[in-house]
């Protein structure tokens, strides 16, 4: 309980907080802190700066407003101290709020949960700098480190941004581990090799503040990082594991390692290449010179300026593409999408059938069989060995 223990914190540090909780009984047992207020209100009144920890912006609100809310007891010169992760325009929209009734308020997302109650958070803050130095004797009574990272919203921005590598890790460790699993590895023994090939943790900071120097080498890198991943892709397929995050990993290597990839700007040449990266670059070459009027269009304006748009990856517009294209009952235009699917490690078999089965249901039964057809075929051709 962030709040709480945030009280235990304040009262460790010297001061006698004044808590409201709407569960009394939350607050009861906390050491150093006294018994509740009957208000928001009532802690406003009494005090200079008010921490408020909630869960989301509506109980913010409803901590803010009433008869009996913090801004019914506010005063001037009051700062309210917002600790709840909340989306940024939420903050802007209370801030305007608050400053209605005379207060200022200050984002301050805090950091791990679990040392709030042993002064051990670490305070993101966003508000002008006069109000973070006043109200900043309060923030380091009950946080090991303030960090100031800019205007309103920069405080909960960071938080925000810090909670997706927290989030993101959970879910990269745990297809590490599937994919560890699927191939007879004890997840403990992955564990254990990452924690002593990084002890630190500072793996995921490589890319941060990169170097001109450092940026000659993401060609190579992404080479590299290309293969690795594939490979990881091929042992989800063997051991039917989904890792949606490899598969987004793989898809923006390039961005990721903020490698420019220069588009031609002809668009013929840009819809080539377009084609290329969906259907292999064999399917491109095809393209003959003299175009009709109809694959003229296809190459100028389907893939140089549909298939190449910002958005959406493009396995994404693939299953799009699908969808619709089993609506027809055309098992080979089927099979020209399922390729292009393998060719890229974009769709497992497992992951091409369940999306059979899905569509089954929305194409009707006689579609639903010309599509299973498509899909099969493709994969069958896939599978057999190349010609010598």
């Amino acid at each position: 309980m962030i709040g709480g223990g945030v009280a235990v914190s304040l009262a460790r540090s010297g001061r006698t907080p004044l808590v409201y909780d709407i569960r009394p009984e939350a607050a009861a047992d906390l050491d150093g802190v006294p018994a509740t207020e009957a208000s928001p209100a009532e802690v406003a009144r009494e005090s200079d700066v008010v921490l408020i920890a909630v869960v989301d912006a509506d109980q913010v609100r409803a901590v803010l407003n009433g008869s009996d809310g913090l801004l019914a007891g506010a005063h001037p010169g009051l700062i309210v101290v917002l600790l709840s992760t909340v989306a940024v325009p939420e903050v802007h929209a209370l801030a305007e709020q608050c400053a209605a009734a005379g207060v200022a308020l200050l984002d301050c997302g805090v950091t791990p949960g679990n040392l709030a109650a042993h002064n051990g958070l670490v305070a993101m803050v966003g508000g002008d700098d006069h109000t973070v130095r006043r109200a900043m004797p309060v923030l380091d009574d009950f946080a090991k480190k303030v960090v100031h990272c800019g205007p309103l919203g920069a405080g909960m921005a960071t938080k925000i941004a810090r909670n997706v590598v927290t989030y993101g890790t959970w879910r990269v460790m745990h297809e590490a581990a599937e994919l560890a699993s699927s191939a007879g590895v004890d997840p403990e023994t992955l564990k254990t090799v990452i924690e002593e090939a990084d002890p630190d943790g500072t793996t995921m900071f490589t890319l941060l503040g990169r170097t001109e120097g450092t940026k000659a080498f993401a060609p190579q890198i992404l080479r590299l990082m290309d293969k690795d991943l594939a490979a990881a892709q091929e042992l989800a397929a063997e051991g039917r594991v989904a890792v949606p995050v490899v598969d987004a990993v793989r898809e923006q290597g390039t961005d990721t390692l903020g490698i420019d990839a220069e588009k031609p700007s002809d668009k013929t040449e840009l819809g080539l290449a377009v084609m290329g990266a969906v259907y292999g670059q064999e399917v491109a070459d095809a393209i003959p010179a003299q175009r009709t009027p109809a694959l003229e269009k296809t190459v100028d304006h389907l893939f140089a300026e549909i298939w190449s748009r910002p958005g959406l990856s493009i396995r994404d517009r693939r299953l799009l593409v699908m969808g619709a294209t089993a609506m027809l009952g055309r098992s080979d235009l089927i099979e020209v999408q399922v390729r292009g699917a393998l060719a890229n490690r974009e769709l497992s078999a497992e992951e091409l059938r369940e999306a059979v089965l899905q569509l089954y249901y929305y194409v009707g039964w006689g579609n639903g069989t010309a599509l299973e057809r498509g899909v099969e075929a493709a994969l069958a051709a896939f599978s057999e060995p190349a010609s010598a």
